[in-house]
């Protein structure tokens, strides 16, 4: 829509769809939608003209979260259903393979702020059957309870159900059966609606069952997005640690004397390894506590990444004492690990977190300069938190790998010889804390890069 040009409504069937007010009316009455949803109905309303491909849809409609390839197609079935689509296609059209359109019949026209359609609250002259069910919360209700329902379409329905009145939902699920699971999802879901009431877990009629069903749910869901996540995080990480280790091996040769380039080549394995083993670890854990915590978000984050760190420092550390074993005969140089690891995890859990947001219906994916602040702020946080760890005696990256160079006997290349750029005569406590930061801020913003980065959308419908 060019600038200053007035808002634009749409008319189709019996609905009224008012973009600039966020709404959408059946004959004057409002009907609840999801935001997003909402979003989705404007965007293919908009562009009815086109049949738009899946990867657009998700780019404009979710472009600051990531999701499952399954959210654009529950947000459709929620449409359509709201619409009261028979199946036939006649609101919105699936295009094999590509995507969806938008079919109906549109009349476009200004917005003037008034309200033309018959006054809310008066009763519909001849309701349409395919348009409104007698009972919709009911209706919402037996689709969660179903046990033959796929968990999507139980979301779905729980999501519909906070949106018709979350207290009433509770007070039918009450007299129903098999509500344990009902109530974790109606629990789950109404952080992903706007205005849902509370679902309390803590008072009758919710018991243990109830809370067993949600921390089942929340588990499988972070084990899915973690495992979709951490991989982005190990190779943000790897690439940081990679370039940490040459630098720091340039650096010393310049200072220190000529550098094999087999040591040259040690350094930066060893980097990428001890790094990207670590960013995987508190990737990890940040990946789930996005999904398994979702009150209490950058505490769960500061936990759940100390915990990844901290193993990911017990696994790394082996991991490298191994390889330099069998790729360079050295044996077991003294190394950090697990309180390394747990220290910075700590950090980039808090760093990441006060600088993102939960976000309804995925996880955030921030763009531009959104991503920017997301990645300095890690990156701050485990710069800060390296600080201070390498000042108080631990042994992270640097210090490790000037072990690492102490093992080859030919090289006069050791950490030492930086204390010379800030006025020391060996590793004291001003160098410690320069390099120090300088491998955090690294550490840091590889692995945020990495856990924001977004996925490639399928192609395909």
């Amino acid at each position: 829509m060019p600038p200053g040009s007035p808002p634009t409504r749409y008319r189709f069937a019996e609905f009224t769809l008012l973009p600039a007010r966020r709404s959408l009316r059946r004959a004057g009455r409002e009907v609840p939608i999801i935001p997003r949803y909402l979003d989705l109905l404007v965007l293919i309303v908009e562009r009815r003209s086109l049949a738009l491909h899946r990867r657009e849809i998700l780019e404009r409609v979710w472009a600051d979260v990531v999701v499952s390839d399954g959210a654009l197609s529950q947000a459709v079935r929620t449409l359509r259903r709201t619409l009261g689509e028979r199946g036939d296609g006649d609101y919105i059209r699936t295009v094999s393979r590509h995507g969806y359109q938008f079919v109906c019949p549109v009349v476009e026209d200004e917005d003037d702020g008034q309200d033309h359609d018959s006054p809310a609250g008066t009763p519909l002259a001849v309701p349409s059957p395919s348009l409104v069910a007698a009972d919709p919360l009911g209706e919402a209700l037996a689709r969660l309870l179903d046990p033959a329902a796929t968990e999507e379409a139980r979301r779905d329905a729980a999501e519909e159900l906070h949106v018709l009145g979350t207290a009433e939902a509770l007070r039918r699920l009450d007299r129903a059966h098999g509500r344990a699971r009902a109530w974790a999802l109606l629990r789950d879901s109404r952080w992903d609606v706007a205005g849902a009431g509370p679902v309390p877990l803590l008072t009758p009629p919710a018991g243990p069952l109830s809370w067993a069903a949600l921390v089942g749910l929340r588990t499988r869901r972070a084990l899915r997005l973690a495992g979709s996540r951490w991989a982005s995080a190990s190779a943000g990480g790897a690439a940081a640690g990679a370039l940490a280790g040459l630098l720091g091996g340039l650096a010393m040769a310049s200072l220190g004397g000529p550098a094999a380039p087999s040591l040259l080549g040690a350094l930066a394995l060893v980097g990428a390894v001890v790094a990207g083993v670590g960013a995987a670890g508190v990737g990890f854990g940040l990946a789930a506590g996005e999904a398994l915590v979702l009150s209490g978000r950058t505490a769960a984050f500061v936990v759940l990444g100390a915990a990844g760190g901290g193993l990911a420092g017990v696994l790394s550390r082996h991991v490298v004492e191994s390889l330099l074993a069998a790729l360079f005969g050295l044996d077991r140089p003294a190394i950090g690990g697990e309180l390394e690891g747990l220290c910075i995890g700590a950090a980039a859990g808090l760093g990441f977190g006060l600088a993102t947001r939960r976000l309804a219906g995925g996880v955030p994916a921030p763009r531009g300069r959104a991503r920017a602040a997301t990645v300095a702020a890690t990156a701050l946080a485990c710069a800060l938190a390296a600080t201070l760890l390498t000042v108080a005696g631990g042994r992270l990256g640097s210090v490790s790998l000037d072990a690492i160079v102490g093992g080859f006997p030919a090289t006069r290349v050791r950490l030492a010889a930086l204390g010379g750029l800030f006025g020391e005569e060996s590793l004291g406590p001003v160098t410690r804390a320069a390099v120090g930061f300088g491998e955090g801020l690294l550490f840091g913003a590889g692995l945020a890069a990495g856990l924001t980065r977004r996925p490639r959308h399928p192609t395909s419908g």
